[in-house]
């Protein structure tokens, strides 16, 4: 008898995978050479800069503003769970003691010290998990080009110091295997490397925005999706469970650039989370820091205001982090997550005040949110910024629940509002 979809059974998460999805929120940070010039991460290629004139930067690259003590502080505040630092990107330049594997690394420049180190070392005073970004796509490196085996080897080599040199990483995040989509990259190896001195490391390979929520190397551990939101993945089947992570950058560039104004304000960035976690993704939001290291004001602030909100709706414990997508549909954008057998109703599209402002805006407002495919009746809806008691119908023929959503309180707008129905 052939099996259907519904009857294949979801893999178990191992327990790496589980703690990684119950993160939620992530900082990436891209941070290097590209920093001075304030024109976006990929300013070496797309500008056409010579390796050799390129290079020259290092010799103003101070890092004075850089802390990781600083960094995962504000990590904390904003509710980040975890950092993921550029530890190398495509311009082949290193913020790690290379160990002579390259002449293009932080420890020959006026800095003269390991920044993944400082970064770890930060991290772990403030509780953070420390992850790594390194690229494998180098413009700098010869043999990129010219030998391939032999730049894997290098490649390998470099993942092996930052492997066996900082403790304890949480994750390994690789970018650049879409520069020679045809070519033989040996995951295998790489990622042995890893498994042998970082047994419970995420592994996650980007698969780039054409390729999002694809599957790759059976070591992988977490699909990518950037600038993408995160579609629910189907796991029935599988022989192994893996995660998903949305990443997103403040404004159009990684790296920092003096010129991209078109920031993302801290009401989008609470609605990317928001529907992050819908599809059960976490959020990895991007910074670049300055010339010197340092986050920018804006970010900062914006940081700390998602932290707010977080905050808001429970904290730690709360339905952000520990929250589980079910098979329910609201209207629009309405969405639920469970939660120790309680229903959290995120209602989206509220307007503040006035229903002359609903409609200015495109906003529904107040009053009925329909949700499909609840299975079981609940005691009390309550709203969690306010404790505020909501009306509510359940007709458990059509599994459908209705609840009454009521405007916000003047001097409130948290962009989702999210009600708690006690189960």
């Amino acid at each position: 008898m052939a099996i259907n979809d519904e009857q294949r059974p979801i893999p178990t998460p191992a327990p790496r995978i589980a703690a990684f999805e119950r993160m939620g929120l992530g900082m990436f940070i891209h941070w290097g050479l590209y920093s001075q010039i304030g024109k976006g991460e990929w300013a070496k290629h797309l500008h056409n800069i010579p390796t050799e004139e390129y290079m020259e930067r290092m010799k103003t690259f101070t890092a004075e503003g850089f802390s990781g003590a600083e960094i995962a502080r504000l990590a904390k505040n904003a509710g980040m769970k975890y950092i993921t630092l550029t530890s190398r990107h495509h311009d082949g330049f290193s913020l790690y003691d290379t160990r002579g594997l390259s002449q293009y690394d932080a420890l020959h420049t006026p800095a003269n010290r390991d920044l993944i180190a400082d970064f770890v070392s930060g991290c772990r005073a403030e509780g953070i998990v420390p992850m790594l970004y390194h690229t494998t796509l180098d413009w700098t490196d010869l043999r990129f080009e010219s030998d391939f085996e032999g730049y894997l080897q290098y490649l390998r080599d470099s993942v092996e110091i930052l492997c066996t040199n900082y403790g304890e990483i949480g994750g390994f995040w690789f970018d650049g295997n879409w520069s020679k989509p045809n070519a033989d990259w040996q995951e295998d190896k790489l990622y042995a490397v890893i498994r042998k001195h970082q047994p419970e490391a995420m592994i996650i390979n980007n698969t780039g925005i054409d390729e999002e929520g694809k599957l790759g190397n059976p070591e992988i551990d977490s699909v990518t999706f950037e600038r993408g939101r995160p579609k629910p993945l189907d796991r029935r089947g599988h022989p192994k469970y893996v995660s998903a992570e949305m990443c997103h950058t403040m404004n159009f560039h990684w790296g920092i650039a003096n010129h991209d104004f078109n920031y993302l304000s801290p009401a989008h960035v609470i609605e990317e989370l928001c529907f992050a976690r819908r599809a059960g993704a976490n959020l990895l939001m991007n910074v670049g820091p300055t010339a010197t290291g340092k986050i920018p004001d804006y970010e900062t602030a914006v940081f700390n205001r998602v932290g707010d909100w977080i905050r808001l709706q429970g904290g730690d414990e709360g339905v952000i982090y520990q929250g589980l997508p079910v098979q329910i549909t609201g209207d629009g954008d309405d969405f639920a997550l469970e939660l120790n057998g309680d229903l959290y109703l995120f209602i989206t599209s509220l307007t503040p005040t006035s229903d002359t402002m609903a409609h200015s805006t495109g906003h529904r407002g107040a009053g009925e949110r329909v949700f499909k495919g609840v299975a079981k009746a609940y005691s009390e809806a309550t709203w969690m910024d306010s404790g505020e008691i909501l009306n509510m119908e359940f007709d458990s023929t059509a599994k459908r629940l209705t609840l009454h959503a009521t405007k916000y309180p003047y001097g409130t707008d948290t962009v989702v509002r999210i009600a708690r129905l006690k189960g």
